[in-house]
Protein backbone atom coordinates (compact mmCIF):
# COMPACT_ATOMS: atom_id res chain seq x y z
CA UNK A 1 0.00 0.00 0.00
CA UNK A 2 0.94 3.58 -1.04
CA UNK A 3 1.27 6.60 1.46
CA UNK A 4 -1.27 8.00 -1.12
CA UNK A 5 -3.86 5.61 -1.36
CA UNK A 6 -6.74 5.54 1.40
CA UNK A 7 -7.28 3.07 4.02
CA UNK A 8 -10.36 1.65 3.45
CA UNK A 9 -12.72 -0.99 5.01
CA UNK A 10 -11.91 -2.96 1.70
CA UNK A 11 -8.07 -2.47 1.41
CA UNK A 12 -7.77 -3.56 5.04
CA UNK A 13 -9.90 -6.91 4.54
CA UNK A 14 -8.60 -7.91 1.48
CA UNK A 15 -5.07 -7.26 3.38
CA UNK A 16 -6.58 -9.64 6.27
CA UNK A 17 -7.96 -11.92 4.17
CA UNK A 18 -4.19 -12.49 2.62
CA UNK A 19 -2.06 -12.75 5.92
CA UNK A 20 -5.25 -14.72 7.47
CA UNK A 21 -4.34 -17.18 4.14
CA UNK A 22 -0.53 -17.23 4.99
CA UNK A 23 -0.44 -17.69 9.04
CA UNK A 24 -4.14 -18.73 9.61
CA UNK A 25 -6.34 -17.03 12.40
CA UNK A 26 -4.96 -17.94 15.65
CA UNK A 27 -1.01 -17.02 14.88
CA UNK A 28 -2.41 -13.84 12.77
CA UNK A 29 -2.12 -10.63 15.07
CA UNK A 30 -3.45 -7.23 13.91
CA UNK A 31 0.15 -5.94 13.97
CA UNK A 32 0.72 -8.47 11.39
CA UNK A 33 -2.17 -6.82 9.04
CA UNK A 34 -1.21 -3.57 10.02
CA UNK A 35 2.71 -4.35 8.89
CA UNK A 36 1.39 -5.58 6.09
CA UNK A 37 -0.28 -2.82 4.72
CA UNK A 38 2.32 -0.57 6.37
CA UNK A 39 0.31 1.55 8.62
CA UNK A 40 0.22 1.37 12.73
CA UNK A 41 -2.16 -0.99 14.31
CA UNK A 42 -3.57 1.61 16.12
CA UNK A 43 -4.96 2.67 12.05
CA UNK A 44 -6.45 -0.36 11.75
CA UNK A 45 -8.56 -0.31 15.48
CA UNK A 46 -10.44 3.04 13.77
CA UNK A 47 -11.94 0.55 11.39
CA UNK A 48 -12.45 -2.52 13.50
CA UNK A 49 -12.97 -2.32 17.08
CA UNK A 50 -11.30 -5.37 17.92
CA UNK A 51 -9.39 -8.48 16.36
CA UNK A 52 -12.84 -10.29 16.76
CA UNK A 53 -14.79 -7.92 14.83
CA UNK A 54 -12.13 -8.01 11.94
CA UNK A 55 -12.16 -12.09 11.65
CA UNK A 56 -15.41 -11.57 11.75
CA UNK A 57 -15.57 -9.04 8.88
CA UNK A 58 -12.91 -10.97 6.84
CA UNK A 59 -15.17 -14.64 7.71
CA UNK A 60 -18.39 -11.89 6.24
CA UNK A 61 -16.83 -11.17 3.33
CA UNK A 62 -15.33 -14.69 2.73
CA UNK A 63 -18.54 -16.21 3.18
CA UNK A 64 -20.12 -13.91 0.76
CA UNK A 65 -17.87 -14.03 -2.25
CA UNK A 66 -17.35 -17.96 -1.97
CA UNK A 67 -20.52 -19.24 -0.52
CA UNK A 68 -23.56 -17.17 -0.87
CA UNK A 69 -22.31 -15.50 -4.66
CA UNK A 70 -22.36 -18.98 -6.26
CA UNK A 71 -24.96 -20.33 -5.02
CA UNK A 72 -27.23 -17.24 -5.79
CA UNK A 73 -26.91 -18.00 -9.81
CA UNK A 74 -27.68 -21.21 -9.23
CA UNK A 75 -31.06 -20.11 -7.45
CA UNK A 76 -31.71 -17.87 -10.00
CA UNK A 77 -31.18 -20.60 -13.19
CA UNK A 78 -34.50 -20.89 -14.71
CA UNK A 79 -34.48 -24.05 -16.16
CA UNK A 80 -35.33 -27.39 -14.73
CA UNK A 81 -37.82 -28.54 -12.47
CA UNK A 82 -37.70 -26.69 -9.03
CA UNK A 83 -36.55 -30.19 -7.78
CA UNK A 84 -33.84 -30.07 -9.98
CA UNK A 85 -32.98 -26.72 -8.75
CA UNK A 86 -33.26 -27.20 -5.54
CA UNK A 87 -31.49 -30.47 -5.43
CA UNK A 88 -28.64 -28.40 -7.90
CA UNK A 89 -28.47 -26.01 -5.08
CA UNK A 90 -27.50 -28.49 -2.17
CA UNK A 91 -25.44 -30.29 -4.14
CA UNK A 92 -23.44 -26.76 -4.82
CA UNK A 93 -23.58 -25.89 -1.66
CA UNK A 94 -22.32 -29.16 -0.30
CA UNK A 95 -19.76 -29.12 -2.83
CA UNK A 96 -18.26 -25.54 -1.94
CA UNK A 97 -18.30 -26.66 1.85
CA UNK A 98 -15.86 -29.87 1.19
CA UNK A 99 -14.02 -27.96 -1.03
CA UNK A 100 -13.09 -25.37 0.96
CA UNK A 101 -12.42 -27.23 4.38
CA UNK A 102 -10.26 -29.36 1.70
CA UNK A 103 -8.71 -26.43 -0.01
CA UNK A 104 -8.59 -23.21 2.13
CA UNK A 105 -8.00 -24.87 5.33
CA UNK A 106 -7.34 -21.63 7.48
CA UNK A 107 -9.99 -19.68 6.44
CA UNK A 108 -12.87 -22.79 6.77
CA UNK A 109 -11.40 -23.10 10.36
CA UNK A 110 -12.23 -19.54 10.88
CA UNK A 111 -15.51 -19.74 9.76
CA UNK A 112 -16.34 -22.62 12.13
CA UNK A 113 -14.82 -20.38 15.46
CA UNK A 114 -16.84 -17.53 13.72
CA UNK A 115 -19.91 -19.66 13.60
CA UNK A 116 -19.57 -21.39 16.71
CA UNK A 117 -18.58 -17.91 18.69
CA UNK A 118 -20.67 -14.87 16.72
CA UNK A 119 -23.45 -16.37 16.40
CA UNK A 120 -24.94 -12.74 15.36
CA UNK A 121 -22.48 -12.40 12.54
CA UNK A 122 -23.85 -15.91 10.98
CA UNK A 123 -27.46 -14.85 10.70
CA UNK A 124 -27.38 -12.50 7.69
CA UNK A 125 -25.39 -15.17 5.94
CA UNK A 126 -28.09 -18.23 6.94
CA UNK A 127 -31.05 -16.04 5.91
CA UNK A 128 -29.80 -15.23 2.52
CA UNK A 129 -29.15 -18.85 2.01
CA UNK A 130 -32.68 -20.23 3.47
CA UNK A 131 -34.05 -17.21 1.64
CA UNK A 132 -32.45 -18.73 -1.67
CA UNK A 133 -33.76 -21.85 -0.98
CA UNK A 134 -37.33 -20.02 -0.50
CA UNK A 135 -37.27 -19.04 -3.79
CA UNK A 136 -37.05 -22.50 -5.09
CA UNK A 137 -39.87 -23.48 -3.00
CA UNK A 138 -41.83 -20.72 -4.21
CA UNK A 139 -41.27 -21.82 -7.70
CA UNK A 140 -42.19 -25.08 -7.13
CA UNK A 141 -45.20 -23.92 -5.34
CA UNK A 142 -46.47 -22.08 -8.62
CA UNK A 143 -45.62 -24.59 -10.82
CA UNK A 144 -47.83 -26.90 -8.93
CA UNK A 145 -44.57 -29.43 -8.52
CA UNK A 146 -44.59 -28.53 -4.52
CA UNK A 147 -47.63 -29.08 -2.45
CA UNK A 148 -48.93 -25.19 -1.14
CA UNK A 149 -47.94 -24.05 2.08
CA UNK A 150 -45.75 -21.39 3.64
CA UNK A 151 -42.57 -21.12 1.42
CA UNK A 152 -40.55 -19.86 4.42
CA UNK A 153 -41.09 -22.25 6.71
CA UNK A 154 -40.47 -24.69 4.06
CA UNK A 155 -37.80 -23.54 3.36
CA UNK A 156 -35.85 -22.93 6.77
CA UNK A 157 -36.74 -26.54 7.50
CA UNK A 158 -34.54 -27.61 4.42
CA UNK A 159 -31.98 -26.13 5.28
CA UNK A 160 -31.86 -27.12 9.07
CA UNK A 161 -33.11 -30.92 8.17
CA UNK A 162 -29.56 -30.96 5.51
CA UNK A 163 -27.18 -29.41 8.23
CA UNK A 164 -24.96 -32.34 8.67
CA UNK A 165 -23.95 -32.12 5.05
CA UNK A 166 -23.05 -28.22 5.19
CA UNK A 167 -22.77 -26.69 8.97
CA UNK A 168 -18.85 -26.56 9.83
CA UNK A 169 -19.77 -28.56 13.02
CA UNK A 170 -19.86 -31.40 11.05
CA UNK A 171 -16.75 -31.59 8.72
CA UNK A 172 -15.21 -34.85 10.00
CA UNK A 173 -18.23 -36.85 8.81
CA UNK A 174 -18.32 -35.35 5.45
CA UNK A 175 -15.10 -37.48 4.88
CA UNK A 176 -17.27 -40.62 4.83
CA UNK A 177 -17.11 -42.90 1.88
CA UNK A 178 -21.08 -43.11 2.74
CA UNK A 179 -22.03 -39.01 2.59
CA UNK A 180 -23.76 -39.01 -0.59
CA UNK A 181 -25.49 -42.00 0.02
CA UNK A 182 -26.84 -40.22 3.09
CA UNK A 183 -27.70 -37.33 1.58
CA UNK A 184 -29.77 -39.28 -1.16
CA UNK A 185 -31.91 -40.67 1.52
CA UNK A 186 -32.21 -37.21 3.16
CA UNK A 187 -33.29 -36.05 0.21
CA UNK A 188 -35.85 -38.54 -1.30
CA UNK A 189 -37.78 -38.04 2.45
CA UNK A 190 -37.64 -34.00 1.95
CA UNK A 191 -39.10 -34.85 -1.56
CA UNK A 192 -41.83 -36.84 -0.20
CA UNK A 193 -43.02 -33.67 2.10
CA UNK A 194 -42.93 -30.94 -0.84
CA UNK A 195 -44.92 -32.76 -3.51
Amino acid sequence: MTAEAPLTRETILAAADQVLRRYGPRKTSVVDIARFLQVSHGTLYRHFPSKSALLTAVTERWLYNSILLPLHAVAEKTRGSAEERLRMWFETLFSKKRTNAAEEPEMFAMYAAVSVEADECMKPHVEGLIGQIQSIVEYGVETKEFKPGNAAIKARALFQATSSFHHPAHVQEWKDSEIDKAFDDVWQLLMSGLK
